[in-house]
């Protein structure tokens, strides 16, 4: 076979066009669109005072200092173990709830769903409906097609460009940068990620759609391990609905099934399958289609839930005329549970980390080279790195002190005391010198253990660090 007449292995994307639903499950749609864009958006602009020396930002990530402040609370890089709990609650969260319902994440609260859903409601208001849209599709590009379209995309890279803009706001001043951006001195890195971010909003969101879910997305993929025949999640009750026929006074209409063959399910979808084809990879369990055959059951004087959130444990028992279990009885079983232990045990473990953490800290490193100097009176001297963490809102003073031996003293280089002054919110690195007498017993020993102590003169508030001791090996 010649290389022309090789068969394309890929196929041009169908555009969808979803049709307008109302229903229980797109108002929830509507309103979480609304709190998580709401969330998105406006946080960075929420002040919360700190203090004169740290900034007035409630929501920030200071990459410059090395800092995440959140509300009341500031995580230091030392303190990555919150992050890296927080995301563990995240995986967790997201095992509980596809075990338990399905993709929910997917279909309700995902950034690409919600989005997309942002822009259909764009493209529904300029262009019409379904059925306008697919007429303005077909047709043959002309004056009218090209404003509806222009004016479309404009507002579409406009959403975007709050997107990539409210993005690059968690991490700076959020007020300073606008000043910024708008008279062109904003530095190129956030002019650069504001371009990616709405460039990526606006063909993901615009153009793309279902196909990130489906090809680009690895979640559809991942979901398999997640689930059971106990999870809820969208299905159609086709031992209810077939055979299904749309001619309901017709002769033999008494052998069909409550499904009329309408289509409404597959009109409402935003990925453009049939959820009567059963399970599907590309499903996002957004619910719509369940809103509009109970929209439709309800016309025809049917019981609603042709298309309903279904256990397939509960398939057989139904078939056979029995009624489904109780709701919490698919929720609650032991996958469930046990997801909710260990999310709770991390959530609780990074409260308590959170609370008992000390608001002082001190790292010690020891100088290796030389590993110790002999003073002229014989005195064995070793030089430590000590870097002194004050994580208060005002100046402290941190008295530094060494046990281990009551022979060993400390000189803080630099000044007569064994004080150090760190500012607010900062690390000062100081070094000390602990000297140990010619006849002690450190100064004779190959390796010594000792301590540093930190103590805040005013405060109560103490830390410690242990390091070694190398004296003249006998």
């Amino acid at each position: 076979m010649s290389s022309s007449e090789t068969p394309s292995l890929y196929a041009a994307r169908e555009p969808i066009f979803p049709r307008r639903v109302s229903g229980k499950f797109r108002t929830l749609k509507w309103v979480l669109m609304i709190l998580t864009l709401g969330i998105y958006y406006v946080t960075p602009w929420i002040r919360w005072d700190r203090g004169p020396n740290l900034p007035d930002q409630a929501v920030l990530v200071d990459m410059a200092n090395r800092r995440f402040f959140f509300f009341w609370i500031e995580i230091w890089p030392h303190e990555f173990y919150f992050v890296a709990g927080l995301l563990i609650m995240a995986g967790l969260g997201l095992f509980l709830f596809t075990s338990a319902l399905g993709r929910v994440w997917c279909g309700y609260a995902c950034p690409q769903t919600v989005w997309t859903d942002l822009y259909i409601l764009v493209e529904r208001w300029i262009e019409g409906d379904r059925n306008a849209r697919v007429r303005l599709w077909n047709q043959k590009m002309g004056l009218r097609k090209a404003r509806l379209r222009l004016t479309k995309w404009a507002l579409w890279l406009l959403i975007g460009l709050a997107t990539g803009g409210a993005w690059v706001f968690y991490f700076t001043d959020a007020p300073t940068l606008m000043a910024n951006l708008v008279t062109l001195q904003a530095h190129p890195v956030a002019y650069t990620t504001i371009a990616v971010l709405t460039a990526t909003t606006f063909v993901f969101g615009g153009f793309m759609r279902e196909q990130v879910c489906i090809y680009m997305c690895p979640w559809p993929r991942i979901q398999a391990a997640m689930m059971d025949e106990e999870t809820l999640t969208v299905a159609y009750r086709d031992w209810r609905g077939e055979p299904r026929g749309k001619h309901r006074k017709a002769e033999g209409a008494e052998a069909l099934g409550d499904c009329i063959d309408c289509n409404a399910c597959v009109a409402v979808c935003p990925m453009g399958i049939d959820i009567r084809d059963g399970q599907q990879m590309a499903c996002i369990t957004c619910a719509l289609c369940i809103d509009a055959c109970d929209d439709v059951m309800a016309k025809v004087g049917k019981p609603r839930g042709l298309i309903d959130y279904i256990a397939l444990s509960d398939e057989n028992r139904e078939r056979t005329g029995g009624a489904p279990r109780p709701v919490w009885r698919h929720v609650l079983r032991p996958r469930t549970i046990l997801y909710t232990a260990l999310w709770t045990a991390v959530g609780v473990g990074l409260v308590a980390a959170l609370f008992m953490r000390s608001d002082i800290d001190v790292t010690v490193a020891p100088i290796r080279n030389p590993t110790f100097v002999t003073l002229s009176d014989g005195s064995i001297r070793n030089a430590y790195d000590v870097r002194l963490r004050n994580m208060h809102a005002e100046e402290r003073v941190f008295r530094l002190s060494v046990k281990g031996d009551p022979a060993l003293r400390i000189q803080i280089e630099g000044t007569p005391y064994e004080t150090v002054t760190v500012a607010a919110d900062e690390t000062t690195m100081a070094r000390v010198y602990v000297v140990a007498p010619p006849a002690s017993g450190p100064a004779r020993a190959e390796a010594t253990e000792i301590r540093f102590w930190v103590s805040d003169n005013g405060g109560d508030e103490r830390a410690w660090r242990d390091s070694t001791f190398n004296g003249r090996e006998q």
